[in-house]
């Protein structure tokens, strides 16, 4: 699906910044495959540590690569690499790593030597290296992975056998905390129904509609508008739909603390954290009476985006997916014009933590407005816009998510006769803004180098309701 989704040459959806410090002294780099010492790796602190630096790694062939190779002293030390994983096979595991071209030979030098069909002692890679690699052929959401066997060589690279690891093989005990903004234009969107329209901002905004409204920078903008199925008794002016627009600038927010790596036998990091933040903002309409018979979800556009950020010089491969949708519960009585504003923020994740593992983490300030409003006739309606999160690293998810703004109505009446055989319809109805919050973690958070979970962890529900809006008087039947 993914590969059929349209590709979007836009800027800032998702933001995702990490800060770094902390790494312990690195050794000589003259046993680190593709590489030379960086300023960072030999700018050492007092305490033995050493900042990483921390900025969006390049796209396209300059995409980084880092490799840790493991020491006579059994320790291991990541470095930038100019290696690059040609192929990958994720049922057998085999990868491809080919080192940069050969410079030509100068006139008179002979001819280039043969290939090779086995390992050799000047392998690009060795037996226990560890490699860190941005999306790559066969490979789309990076490759982290240890070599357990050098097979040979192809017309691409050096052939081997690899399995997986984790985080913490690379990062040791460096430091990182922060949030990067992801550039759009790596984001794909598949519209799910007719009539999505995408809408973004980079510098000087972008303007959409008949208005000419600019988005924040860094934002991206879905809208849509969907029929809905209506209520078998409801007369034609009572057809039912719901249109509107959703408007997003999450974050990515990504922490690890390997600082304790290694004391007390401890093989995990001494903190670690994964999850998503950001601002939203959304109106919707929703009009007529919709039917009874089923609740009505309707999602409207899949996003998936791989951003890479680099700590040091590891580059940390963050995927991301979002499935925006529609939902819609009525009973089939109410008959609805309302329009709502909802914005806020949100953070949702999880945070590890020695002796108490992962635990959740969500929270949110969501507000909305109501800009018009009608009831007619008593009974219930819920309407709400929401997405579907998810957010992993190499390809492995670690948490899902489902943010969910809804505006729920409601109306009772009660039916006066008189003696001249008139009768009215009074009640009363009112509305109410709210937010659902739900999600999990996931067994393969164990990326980062901590204890694997047995069992997924429900982020806990999170669930808001505030009134909007009420009123009293005549109600059409």
């Amino acid at each position: 699906m993914r590969h059929a989704a349209r590709r979007l040459l836009v800027p800032t959806l998702t933001a995702l910044a990490l800060a770094a410090s902390g790494c312990s002294a690195a050794p000589d780099s003259s046993d680190r495959p593709g590489t030379g010492p960086t300023p960072a790796a030999t700018a050492a602190a007092a305490d033995g540590t050493e900042q990483l630096d921390v900025e969006a790694a390049p796209r396209g062939e300059a995409a980084p690569t880092a490799v840790a190779r493991r020491t006579t002293e059994g320790t291991t030390a990541a470095a930038k690499s100019t290696l690059k994983v040609a192929a990958y096979d994720k049922r057998t595991r085999r990868a491809v790593i080919a080192a940069p071209p050969a410079e030509p030979n100068p006139p008179g030098s002979g001819s280039p030597t043969a290939p090779t069909t086995g390992p050799t002692a000047d392998a690009p890679v060795k037996t226990g290296d560890v490699i860190a690699s941005a999306p790559a052929p066969g490979a789309p959401d990076g490759l982290l992975a240890e070599v357990t066997e050098v097979l040979g060589t192809t017309d691409q690279g050096t052939e081997v056998r690899t399995a997986p690891t984790t985080l913490s093989t690379l990062l040791a005990d460096d430091k990182a905390d922060g949030q990067v903004p992801v550039d759009p234009s790596t984001v794909d969107v598949e519209p799910l129904v007719e009539g999505v329209k995408v809408s973004w901002a980079r510098t000087g905004g972008a303007t959409f509609g008949p208005s000419g409204s600019k988005l924040p920078l860094g934002s991206l903008r879905l809208d849509v508008g969907a029929a809905l199925a209506t209520a078998d008794d409801a007369p034609v002016s009572a057809a039912a739909s719901l249109s509107g627009f959703v408007q997003l600038s999450p974050q990515v927010e990504f922490s690890y603390d390997g600082s304790a790596n290694g004391q007390a036998g401890r093989p995990a990091p001494g903190s670690a954290f994964l999850g998503m933040t950001g601002d939203w903002t959304a109106q919707w309409a929703v009009k007529g009476r919709a039917s009874a018979k089923a609740t009505q979800r309707i999602p409207f556009a899949k996003l998936h985006a791989d951003p890479v950020i680099q700590v040091g010089p590891v580059p940390v491969v963050v995927n991301l997916d979002l499935t925006c949708y529609l939902q819609v519960e009525a009973d089939g009585r109410i008959t609805l014009d309302v329009q709502q504003d909802v914005r806020g923020d949100f953070r949702v994740g999880g945070s590890y933590a020695p002796g108490d593992g992962w635990t959740p983490v969500s929270a949110s300030d969501v507000r909305s407005t109501p800009v018009r409003t009608t009831v007619t006739a008593a009974g219930q309606a819920r309407a709400t816009l929401g997405a579907e999160a998810s957010v992993g690293l190499y390809g492995m998810v670690g948490l899902t998510a489902d943010f969910a703004p809804y505006l729920r109505a409601e109306a009772q009446a009660r039916a006066d006769a008189a003696t001249d055989g008139t009768a009215s319809v009074t009640g009363t109805w009112a509305l109410h803004g709210g937010f659902g919050l739900s999600g999990h973690l996931q067994l393969q958070l164990a990326v980062f180098g901590t204890p694997i979970l047995q069992h997924r962890i429900p982020l806990g529900s999170l669930h808001r309701e505030w009134p909007l809006a009420s009123g009293k008087g005549a109600l059409a039947a």
